[in-house]
Order: structure tokens, then C-alpha cells, then sequence
């Protein structure tokens, strides 16, 4: 999960979802299901998960057999169905690979050529499960933005053929450069990576490659540089992954303008693609790789239960958490193991805290409840996009998605923010549901990186189901904002994926992480006993796929 720290305020949203039974105004959240969402029912499941024993609960390692065989424990304590068959596992094969490239060498139709060094000057993968792939003289076209974006009347690939060629795309969408583009500062999925290389794929390309820029990115270089240099776990596909791109890959910004030099053009391009009208450029140069790859294959597990519902049992509301994290690793201060006890310790619990409260309502839910916690959200998203593609209950009749990912340990805040705020109505209930305690709901401050697109909800919102990813606030109440803010800092900074993200119960304020998941609860519940769907708002890029999805 990626952290943000700073937060900006706005006033409270105008309830414009579709008509329910009950206002938001009107609804309570159950009182006896909320008094099982306490510290002791979130601290008794930490404790366990995040102990050493669970290894750091890395996909296929012995930490994945032993929580997932609790986390299915759990649910049968509480009488909750599988959610698959008679089975609350639900297998995803995935393959890792290890993709080592040759220097990448770029040369000119004049006969000039210059060689990339892999990490220093650029980082490249291939999907393809096979031992070794080559890009040969593929011509390279700067593609600007590398979106196709109807409700934005934007195609960067419109009357280009790029079959046997390589593209050149920039990070980020035209919005971030030009406010009345797009969504403005607020980064849509066209312009996160994943995007640009499915995107490139679709038209046929060989070969896609990312010019990196530190703030369009929201990272620097040697993220990408560390992220690229180790093996990645990919979902197993029929056609080993042959409909993507043969590679894959970024290059630095002085790389980039280096390239438009031997090209004879202007570096000037990179802005000019962020303009209405921008053609694709061919830049007269060819590449050319050879990528060896170190290939094994492997299942890891979803883990899924069902509360059925009393009325409408056909109909689903998701809490989403994943259980994974980074297994044993470098040792920092002694220690390898990265426990993982914020990130997601307390997600994973509060599914299990939620199923409790759910089974203790005193009004059982009309429709049902599933509980899933992914696997492979640190290797990317893997176990909640395999969902997505193969869901164990039909995509039109999920309601929402509500997800969970690191939840704080700082204590009360007077707000709650919204990650990714304006893409759907369950934004409405949450600020509903936030009333009640009295509490704003707020945006993430650095919308331009995109936050929403870098958790599990993600993958919902791809097939169109309305996801909402909350992350605790920074305006705590007994100590203020300046203090919110530098313990998130303080946590990505010394704690943040390495191996003192431990469990020290003695340090911890739960009353903050009961309190934003009794908000959650809130929401869900309302949700649960309601009769219509909401819905994405407008300018949503998944409205569309939504709409597609319930005809």
C-alpha cells in the first residue's frame, strides 16, 4: 500500500446517489454489532498475524499456509459460509519471473547508436512466460500520453499502427501538466503505468516504454530502479501472457531527451503531447533487447466467506482486505522478519472483527456479506485483480466494494479521508456515516499520484463495481494536526514495508482504528438492508464499464 501525508479539507458533498429506503440522516448502524468492533477483538487477531510465527505472510511460504488456515478457522467460528462451493479458498496460480535484459541499444537511420545500461539508464521486463524473448530493431514512436480516452475525446493512437513497433509514452495524463484537461491534478487510471503498457498491448505494440519524471510519477528513479531489479509475480494466463507487449520497461527523463536529440527533435515533444491535438512521432530510430528469463510457477489463495442475507441473499456487499506481505528479508537492527502488523495486520483483522459484527446485529443484513482477503497485494494488486477477472459472485449483483489497507494506530481524528474522492456515490455514505461521529470527511492532498488506483479496491472498479478506500485521518483529536500528520511520516519513513512495522500493543491508541471501522461498518450495514445500487458519478472512468456490466 502506497501512503500519502498531507490532507486538504472540502465541504460536504451534496447526497446525489439514488433513492434508498432510508435517508443516510435517518439510519443507525446496529448497537450491539457496533460494541463488537472493539480493541480487544482487533488486538487478539493482530497479535496472531502479525507474530513471527506467521513468517511475514509472503504467498508461498509457509506464513501463507498458516494464515490463511486461520483466517478460515475464524470464519467458521462465526458460521459463515464458503464463498467458494464448499471451499473458502480460492486458488490463484500465478508465475513469478525473473527478466534479465541486455543493455537496450537504440540506433539512428544514419548509423549512430547508443547503448542503455539496465538500471542506471533504463529498467525492462517481459510478461511472456518463456525463457528468452528479443526486440529487434523495432522503430520507436513517441506516442505522447499513450491514452485512448473516448469521454475525453483523447487518442494518442488514432491513425497510428504500431504492430512490430515500439512506443514512447509519457507518465502521468495531460491533466497534470493542463487543469482543464482531464481530471486536472487528479491522476485518472490513464495515467498510472499499469494503464499505458495494457494500453499498448491492446493496439499491438512490441515494445512500450515510460518516460519517468519524478513528480509526474509521485517517486523517484530508484523506485522504479528497486522495484524493476527483482523477480515479479504475474497471474498465470492461458496464453503466457502472449497478448502483452513483448517488453516492457521505463527509461529516465535525461535518457528521454537524449533520444529526442539523436532523433533531431525537440525534447519540446513532452509537452506538446499533453496538448489537444498532439500526432504520434516517428522518431526514425530502432531498438533492440534480448530479455532472459528464470521462470517458476505457483498458487497462492484468496480467502472468502459469505454471510447470506435474509431478503436479497443474490446481492453482495465486499470487505476487501489482503493478508499478504513481505515474508523474510535484508535484516534492519537484526530483525528479517517484516511482520507486516499495520500494513495489513489490521485490515485483515478488521475482517474478521466486521464478521463478528455483522453475525452480532440484532437486524441481520438483507443482502449478503462477503468477506475476502486477497493475496499478492505487495507483488501488485494480484490476488483482487484475479478476483476480478474469475469472481465467485456475479459482478451485477455486487453492490460495493469496501476495502481496507492499513489502518491506523494513532488514535481519534475529527476526519477521515476519502482516497481518490469524487468517483462514486458511496463517497455520499461515508460523509453520512461520518456525521454521525461527528467527523469531515477529507481528500488525499496529492491526488496527482493516483493513491486510488494502488489498492485492492482498484481492481473492483476496473469491472465497474463502486469501491471506497478510506485512509485514517490526520486531525487527531488530542493532539492535532501537525502531530496526525508527523506520525504518518514517522511510519513511512522508519517503519513503512520494513521489519519494525511490529505489533507493540502497549504503543498503539486503538480507538481511532475502532472508530473508522464502526464508520465502515456504518456504511456497509446501510448498504446491506437498502434495495438499489449506487452508482459511479459523472466523470468517472468506470461509469461507462458499470453501466456495460448491469444491462
Amino acid at each position: 500500500m502506497k501512503k500519502q501525508l498531507l490532507i486538504l479539507t472540502f465541504g460536504a458533498l451534496a447526497f446525489a446517489s439514488c433513492q434508498t429506503k432510508q435517508s443516510g440522516a435517518d439510519s443507525q448502524p446496529d448497537s450491539v454489532a457496533l460494541k463488537a468492533i472493539n480493541d480487544t477483538a482487533f488486538s487478539k487477531h493482530i497479535a496472531v498475524l502479525a507474530s513471527d510465527d506467521f513468517e511475514g505472510r509472503k504467498p508461498f511460504t509457509e506464513g501463507e499456509t498458516k494464515t490463511i488456515n486461520y483466517l478460515k478457522g475464524e470464519f467458521e467460528k462465526l458460521g459463515l459460509k464458503p464463498a467458494n462451493g464448499d471451499s473458502y479458498f480460492q486458488d490463484v496460480p500465478m508465475v513469478d519471473i525473473k527478466s534479465t535484459p541486455t543493455d537496450l541499444t537504440i540506433k539512428s537511420a544514419s548509423g549512430s547508436s547508443t547503448s542503455l545500461k539496465y538500471l542506471d539508464d533504463f529498467v525492462g521486463a517481459t510478461r511472456h512466460v518463456t525463457n528468452q524473448v528479443k526486440v529487434d530493431n523495432s522503430e520507436l514512436v513517441f506516442a505522447g500520453y499513450g491514452i485512448v480516452a473516448p469521454e475525453y475525446k483523447w487518442n494518442d493512437y488514432e491513425g497510428l499502427d504500431v504492430k512490430g513497433k515500439t512506443v514512447v509514452v509519457m507518465v502521468n495524463d495531460p491533466g497534470f501538466l493542463d487543469s482543464t484537461l482531464f481530471k486536472g491534478k487528479t491522476m485518472t487510471y490513464y495515467g498510472r503505468w499499469t494503464y499505458k503498457f495494457e494500453e499498448a498491448a491492446r493496439q499491438g505494440a512490441t515494445g512500450v516504454i515510460i518516460i519517468h519524471e519524478d513528480k509526474a510519477a509521485s517517486y523517484p528513479w530508484a523506485v522504479v530502479r528497486s522495484g524493476w531489479s527483482k523477480s515479479k509475480l504475474y497471474l498465470a494466463a492461458a496464453d503466457d501472457n502472449k497478448s502483452r507487449a513483448l517488453l516492457e520497461g521505463w527509461i529516465t527523463q535525461d535518457v528521454a531527451k537524449a533520444m529526442f536529440k539523436m532523433a533531431d527533435k525537440s525534447a519540446d515533444l513532452m509537452v506538446q503531447a499533453g496538448k489537444k491535438g498532439f500526432k504520434p512521432v516517428d522518431l526514425g530510430l530502432k531498438v533492440s533487447t534480448t530479455i532472459n528469463n528464470t521462470i517458476k510457477k505457483s498458487i497462492s489463495h484468496n480467502v472468502a466467506a459469505i454471510l447470506p442475507g435474509t431478503k436479497r441473499a443474490d446481492e453482495y456487499i465486499i470487505y476487501s482486505g489482503h493478508w499478504d506481505h513481505l515474508g523474510k528479508g535484508e535484516a534492519i537492527n537484526g530483525d528479517s522478519i517484516y511482520n507486516g502488523a499495520v500494513d495489513n495486520a489490521t485490515g485483515t483483522a478488521a475482517l474478521l472483527v466486521l464478521a463478528d459484527a455483522f453475525k452480532k446485529a440484532k437486524k441481520q443484513p438483507e443482502r449478503s456479506i462477503l468477506f475476502l482477503a486477497v493475496t499478492a497485494e505487495e507483488q501488485g494488486l494480484l490476488g483482487s485483480e484475479y478476483y476480478g477477472s474469475h469472481p465467485l459472485v456475479p459482478v451485477n449483483k455486487t453492490v460495493a466494494n469496501i476495502n481496507i489497507d492499513a489502518m491506523s494506530a494513532s488514535g481519534k481524528t475529527k476526519d477521515i479521508i476519502a482516497v481518490g474522492l469524487g468517483q462514486s456515490e458511496l463517497e455520499d455514505y461515508l460523509v453520512d456515516a461520518a456525521k454521525k461521529q461527528g467527523r469531515v470527511v477529507v481528500k488525499d492532498s496529492n491526488p496527482s499520484a493516483g493513491f486510488y488506483f494502488r489498492s485492492d479496491h482498484f481492481n473492483f472498479a476496473k469491472v465497474g463495481i463502486p469501491a471506497l478506500y478510506t485512509e485514517g485521518g490526520d486531525d487527531n483529536i488530542a493532539h492535532g494536526l501537525a502531530w496526525g500528520k508527523a506520525q504518518k511520516e514517522e511510519y513511512t519513513t522508519n517503519r513503512y514495508h520494513a521489519p519494525a512495522d511490529n505489533f507493540e500493543p502497549a504503543k498503539w491508541d486503538f480507538s481511532g482504528m475502532v472508530e473508522d471501522l464502526r464508520l465502515l461498518f456504518d456504511v456497509g450495514y446501510r448498504l446491506s438492508n437498502e434495495t438499489t445500487f449506487p452508482g459511479w458519478k459523472e466523470g468517472s472512468e468506470f461509469k461507462a464499464i458499470r453501466e456495460k456490466s448491469m444491462k
